[in-house]
């Protein structure tokens, strides 16, 4: 009877360290699942991460791409030559007084017209997939990283009071109330075609 007694509690112990042991098995393989879903966690947000910055350094080579035909584009003499021509046909109607003739309107629209279309033309044989207006919202963003000169020139398409500060500064230079043009012009901003260190000029040649 004794014997008997002590198989049980024997038995039953057997049992309570076994049901342990496969409690303890399991929260190990729960544990080990557990960590596995945070490995597998980690590496989707590693892999999101790493596809951002891959996706970001595409855009900042394009956008670097796109700069780089620009500064390519304003130096060529059909660049230089438009807008010389265009300064030397309406400075004369711009004033350094506060007041906005009510021709400056018509001015700015052939200046965008002419010298906007083709800087955008030429971009798009060189760049076949490029776009002007997203160009556009990639230069808000990188307008820190953009020469002066270039960023101040790209500014006369879009801001009139640029505009007409450039052709202010164009007429001074002209009349000899700016810098010394008897050794040529220097380039303001993206091409060389008028004559002053103005916002969206080009150099003009020497007289």
């Amino acid at each position: 009877m004794c014997f008997f007694f002590f198989f049980i509690v024997a038995l039953a112990a057997a049992v309570e360290a076994e049901a342990t042991s496969g409690r303890f098995r399991m929260d190990i393989r729960e544990k080990n699942l557990l960590g596995g879903g945070e490995n597998i966690v980690e590496m989707d947000d590693f892999d999101e991460e790493d596809f951002a910055l891959s996706k970001s350094s595409a855009a900042d080579a394009e956008f670097d791409t796109v700069i780089g035909n620009i500064e390519d584009i304003i130096m060529e003499e059909d660049f230089q030559r438009l807008q010389q021509n265009f300064m030397e046909k309406y400075y004369q109607e711009f004033d350094d007084t506060e007041e906005n003739k009510l021709i400056y309107t018509p001015i700015f629209n052939e200046y965008i017209d002419l010298l906007e279309k083709h800087l955008e033309q030429q971009l798009v044989e060189r760049i076949p997939a490029f776009s002007m207006s997203a160009f556009t919202q990639s230069l808000k963003q990188h307008k820190d990283e953009v020469s002066g000169d270039i960023f101040d020139m790209l500014l006369t398409f879009t801001d009139f009071i640029a505009f007409k500060e450039m052709f202010i500064d164009y007429r001074a230079e002209r009349e000899g109330r700016g810098l010394d043009l008897s050794h040529g012009l220097v380039v303001k901003s993206l091409s060389s075609v008028a004559p002053t260190p103005i916002p969206s000029t080009v150099a003009v040649g020497p007289k």
